[in-house]
């Protein structure tokens, strides 16, 4: 067997790196930043707790390279939202659909053990200040108020109403599935809060 190139090599350190950090996520969304041990995130990764150290130098950078990671996601994300095909009203729903695929809910419930009492580093509670509720929801309102123009939303303050809007979403998500008696609403049945 002939020993593997720098580029084989970097490939490994990135998958495992990666590997270290869903499960980094998973467990942080469940039981919250002090709730997660190293222990618990190396057994869940399958690999073993020093090598968690290989990659970061503490539970805390672990935590507020993800936080990083997730706000970048999701800056990006509603930024990209005025380029989507469609009317304003099909690009915001084309967002809460993805709001709601299951690849964001670690996101919703990362930020949910955040934004808990949960002591957090300061670092990735400054992350989150620059990250705003109302930083992530402006890159909307121009598409919104077309939207409101060409009559497909409802009257109002557009920041109010996509703050309001974007809320209940995340409230939506982040409650547990099992616990709503009728399951997660579809999009296009939340979008209904905004038509006009």
């Amino acid at each position: 067997m002939s020993p593997l190139n720098k580029e084989q090599l970097a490939h490994i350190r990135d998958e495992r790196k990666n590997q270290i950090k869903q499960a980094a996520t998973k467990l942080f969304a469940r039981s919250g930043f002090t709730g997660t041990k190293t222990s618990m995130i190396a057994a869940e990764a399958g690999v073993s707790e020093g090598l968690i150290y290989r990659y970061f130098t503490s539970k805390d950078e672990l935590f507020t390279s993800i936080v990083q990671e997730l706000m970048e996601e999701g800056r990006r994300e509603t930024g990209n939202v005025p380029s989507l095909p469609g009317t304003p009203y099909e690009q915001i729903q084309a967002l809460t659909e993805n709001m709601l695929s299951e690849n964001k809910f670690a996101f919703m419930l990362i930020l949910r053990a955040v934004r808990s009492l949960d002591a957090i580093p300061k670092d990735a509670a400054d992350i989150l200040k620059e990250h705003s509720a109302d930083a992530m929801i402006e890159p909307l309102i121009p598409l919104f108020v077309q939207g409101q123009e060409a009559g497909e939303f409802a009257e109002g303050d557009p920041r109010e109403l996509l703050h309001w809007y974007f809320y209940i979403v995340n409230a939506l998500i982040v409650e547990e599935a099992d616990e709503k008696p009728y399951g997660t609403p579809s999009a296009e049945m939340l979008m209904r809060m905004l038509k006009r």
